[in-house]
């Protein structure tokens, strides 16, 4: 990977939302707390119950996440370390923030990842920036057919999102800071190996992050150093077109409800802080009226609400088990986007209990023992990349297979891998598998460690999961040993 020590990705974000702080950007919340927020107030747990590992697993050596500055003196952080998963294949040498699996018309199968995680500075000589198209008819062995180019799609930073069921791929021109909001539109449904495009055009405030109606109508494009939520109607791929715009919300990531009538924001308004809490939160926003076309539509807020251990929100998902309706959140880096210091929060994931939707109930969370504080300040500082702000020991992206019952949940936990847990009891979540492909060389010796960031994708018929590495590519990955639950 090129030298990021001078400019990285969480200090960029940290410095342009401190200036947008200063010109008043703050989120509107709810009424009825001294600081406008509900508080899940259940004390932080211990770590989330380690995986079992069955025949053939790899494991890791000590505590869990953990990759020892010790494995890498040794040479064995040359192989992954894996628990009931088996690498199917692996190409390339840079990834981004999102993985996507699609199945066209003709049954032909694709993968679509972006390839930067900060487009013009982290790509190394010779790699061509972009959102690259694989032709996975051979998992053990994907091909790439084409890199999409337009002005989003070479700096989708996280937004960029696939409709599986109208076939068509989006992304908001992105950045830490703020680019300008170019919004690209591809059909994939023909052939997904040679994505077609519709559209490029500025409809956006500026580019950050994104979600899709589950009906594939709305996108919704977001960005984090400033206010601001775009809706924009896909309907017409070749002419989208705004349908409703907010300036009162500073968003990271979001996500629609199974019906488009509710928003999950990870608010990150005032997150930017020199203590060890970081702030923002969860906030529901009723956009039925955007959902249903409404003329002049309007957005109601339903809920606010954070917790002890809140770093920087990053995104949520809706799920429903058994007979419930659960949100999963979960947030990335550490609470003090300015340092490392042991002392600050990692916030890892929660499940909500959505049942009211005006209070969601806190019953359930996911962290590993790198994450907990007594680990952060022990021994395992001298690891490489974790103590480095943009990489470390935290979450990222997490995924499900499936809306219902989804059995598993995979998240990208940057230095810590590829982590994946049973969730059919949200309350009490396990670890079930993990692979983690640390990088071994590299100009800067403390940058060595893994940088998993992708949202993962999913193969169910075969077991597999897909995600990116951004210092290491694109990676296929199936589960063994029956830890594909579900």
């Amino acid at each position: 990977m090129a030298d990021r020590s001078d400019n990285n990705l969480v200090r960029l974000i940290a410095i342009v939302a401190a200036a947008a702080s200063l010109v008043g950007a703050t989120a509107a919340r709810p009424s009825g707390n001294d600081d406008g927020w509900q508080h899940a107030v259940t004390a932080i747990s211990a770590a989330t119950p380690r995986a079992a590992c069955g025949p053939d697993s790899q494991p890791e050596p000590g505590r869990q996440g953990r990759v020892p500055l010790a494995a890498y003196d040794s040479g064995r952080a040359d192989q992954p370390y894996t628990c009931n998963t088996e690498l199917v294949s692996h190409t390339g040498t840079t990834g981004g923030f999102q993985v996507h699996r699609y199945v066209d018309a003709s049954g032909r199968e694709c993968a679509f990842y972006d390839s930067t995680l900060i487009w013009g500075k982290d790509v190394p000589k010779g790699v061509q920036p972009g959102v690259y198209v694989m032709d996975m008819s051979d998992p053990a062995n994907p091909v790439r057919t084409t890199i999409l180019r337009t002005p989003a799609m070479q700096s989708p930073h996280e937004s960029l999102r696939l409709h599986a069921g109208r076939g068509l791929l989006v992304a908001n021109m992105g950045y830490p800071t703020t680019n300008p909001g170019f919004v690209d539109v591809y059909d994939v449904s023909n052939d997904c190996r040679a994505p077609e495009l519709r559209s490029t055009l500025p409809l956006a405030i500026a580019g950050h992050e994104g979600g899709f109606s589950p009906d594939g109508e709305t996108y919704w494009a977001t960005t984090t150093a400033t206010n601001g939520i775009t809706a924009i109607d896909v309907s017409d791929p070749s002419a989208p077109s705004i349908v409703w715009r907010s300036q009162d919300y500073a968003v990271h990531g979001m996500s629609l409800s199974a019906d488009g009538r509710r928003a999950y924001l990870a608010t990150v308004s005032d997150f930017v802080t020199t203590t060890s809490q970081g702030a923002g939160g969860l906030t529901i926003l009723d956009v039925g009226e955007i959902q249903d076309r409404v003329p002049n539509p309007a957005a109601r807020e339903i809920a606010g609400l954070t917790w002890p251990e809140v770093s920087i929100p990053q995104n949520i998902i809706e799920t429903v088990i058994g007979d419930t309706t659960y949100a999963i959140e979960f947030d990335e880096f550490d609470s003090n986007v300015y340092g490392t210091d042991p002392s600050d929060l990692v916030g890892g994931v929660r499940i909500f209990d959505l049942t009211d939707v005006t209070q969601p109930g806190l019953v359930g969370r996911i962290r590993l023992e790198v994450h907990q504080q007594e680990a952060r300040a022990g021994d395992q500082w001298d690891d490489p990349g974790a103590g480095r702000v943009g990489q470390g020991y935290a979450a990222h992206y997490c995924s499900i297979p499936r809306y219902e019952d989804p059995g598993i949940l995979a998240c990208s936990m940057i230095a810590s891998g590829l982590r994946v847990f049973d969730i059919r009891d949200p309350a009490n979540p396990r670890e079930v598998a993990y692979f983690n492909q640390p990088l071994v060389s590299g100009p800067d010796p403390s940058e060595r460690g893994a940088y998993a960031m992708s949202a993962p994708a999913f193969a169910p018929e075969r077991n597999e999961i897909w995600y990116s590495d951004a210092n290491t590519g694109f990676f296929v990955v199936r589960l063994t040993n029956g830890a594909w639950v579900g």
